[in-house]
């Protein structure tokens, strides 16, 4: 198990500074949802944690080590990140496409050793694409080329995922699905972090939600104490129900407010 600590972290994209001083832990076993409006340094913060992006201030570290100094390999075998957005330009069949998740292990894709093809297996199961094996990665919906793509990061069982808008191609059957199979994969012990712009969803899913505007953490906690009426008007700009229905709570956006 591994715990990712960001410590004063700031980062700078040329002139713009994206990030200010942030301090937050992610604990393994617990599903971490970034939220915030447009602009509001998520991703950045992901990419950072990834490793992707260097700090102009504090760190990101795992378990100690700083991110940003782990060799490359072994940050691979550590941390799976999803980006938005992604594609698939080759013919290749599904179960290639998320065997590549294998390969921070060693591992080649085209003759993996049991432990891969059960990894690759249960990855192909958790977002419901069991019997898409042979089919041609191009051929496939968007949506189900996002789900590929999130199951090629669980296949490489790394015990940190982050996941840049996992469900924003799905429809909402599968986004419960792939949302059930991520909060899984952090309840067996992973340190699990999900960029999510459905409040609704976040609200369900989230063991902890993190709530960024303007490069700053907002707040941080239980979905019940960051999602109140006020941040919600004050990050997001919007007047807005919160109730809780069925032991669950329940987000209704009704107006935008002026001038926010």
């Amino acid at each position: 198990m591994m715990r990712l600590e960001i410590r004063a972290l700031s980062v700078d994209l040329g002139a713009r500074r994206a990030l200010q001083g942030i301090d937050l832990s992610l604990e393994p076993g617990c599903l971490t949802v970034l939220i915030g409006p447009n602009g509001a340094g998520k991703t950045t913060l992901m990419r950072a944690m990834a490793g992707l992006v260097q700090p102009s201030a504090g760190e990101v570290a795992l378990n100690g080590a700083p991110v940003a100094r782990m060799r490359a390999s072994a940050r691979a075998r550590a941390i799976a990140y999803l980006p938005q957005g992604g594609t698939v330009a080759w013919p290749l069949p599904v179960e290639s496409v998320v065997a590549l998740g294998r390969l921070p292990h060693g591992e080649e894709p085209d003759r993996l050793p049991a432990p891969g093809r059960d990894a690759v297996a249960a990855a192909l199961l958790s977002v419901g694409l069991a019997g898409f094996e042979n089919r041609p990665a191009t051929s496939l919906s968007g949506g189900e080329r996002a789900r590929m793509l999130l199951a090629r990061a669980l296949a490489t069982q790394a015990p940190v995922l982050l996941a840049d808008e996992p469900v924003a191609a799905l429809d909402p059957r599968h986004q419960l699905i792939v949302l059930d199979g991520i909060k899984a994969c952090a309840h067996a012990g992973a340190t699990v972090v999900a960029i999510l712009h459905d409040l609704n969803l976040a609200a369900r899913f989230a063991d902890r939600i993190a709530l960024l505007d303007q490069g700053k953490l907002e707040a941080s906690g239980a979905p019940e104490v960051v999602l109140t009426e006020a941040r919600l008007a004050s990050s997001f700009g919007i007047r807005a129900r919160v109730a809780t229905e069925d032991g669950r709570l329940l987000i209704v956006p009704q107006s935008p407010l002026p001038g926010a």
